[in-house]
């Protein structure tokens, strides 16, 4: 009877635990999945794609036609090529409800390439010392040959959904923090 009742515990505890581990990696895998055709929109020149992937509430603060301005002057520069080369997804926090949404912040590590060629050499120093400044030194590597910054970003974005199915995205950066108090609970807000 003792053993009876001891086993059946130890069952109930390991489904417990096999259930929340499978919750978190559907979760986790649900948010790679969007994050992956987030930056692979935005690799690919699909600016209003990219645009349909972030937090919609954010458009509250910059208009969606803002926006879309923004990372086309960013991704369709031709003075300013950036390319993205490589991206790499690493931790998922556990998901959070908070109200009526869930929230994970993910850190990914995109690898970008910044063609300043077309520069003069005043833009290019310019340039380079704003992604030193970003990015850290060790991060950024500069090829004379090809007049080309390769960058290893280490980025974090709040992934948020209403049903864990569809994740929109937020960029979390110090210098947005004043923007996204408007719109991201305090608790998202104090990992920034």
């Amino acid at each position: 009877m003792y053993k009876t009742r001891l086993l059946t515990l130890a069952f109930i505890i390991f489904s417990y635990i096999s259930f929340a581990q499978t919750k978190v990696n559907i979760d986790d895998q649900s948010i790679r999945k969007s994050i992956v055709y987030f930056v692979n929109s935005i690799k690919y020149k699909k600016i209003d794609q990219a645009v349909d992937c972030i937090y919609p509430r954010y458009f509250s603060i910059i208009s969606k036609e803002q926006m879309t301005q923004l990372l086309n002057i960013t991704y369709n520069n031709p003075l300013l090529k950036i390319e993205i080369q490589d991206m790499k997804i690493g931790n998922i926090e556990k998901t959070e409800l908070i109200g009526r949404e869930y929230y994970s912040i993910v850190n990914y590590f995109p690898k970008l390439k910044c063609n300043v060629s077309a520069m003069n050499e005043d833009m290019k120093k310019k340039i380079g010392e704003a992604m030193i400044s970003k990015y850290g030194k060790e991060n950024i590597k500069y090829i004379q040959t090809e007049g080309s910054y390769i960058i290893n970003a280490n980025m974090r974005a709040c992934a948020i959904s209403s049903d864990k199915k569809n994740w929109k995205f937020l960029i979390l950066e110090k210098q947005y923090k004043p923007q996204l108090v408007k719109i991201l609970p305090k608790k998202i807000l104090d990992k920034i």
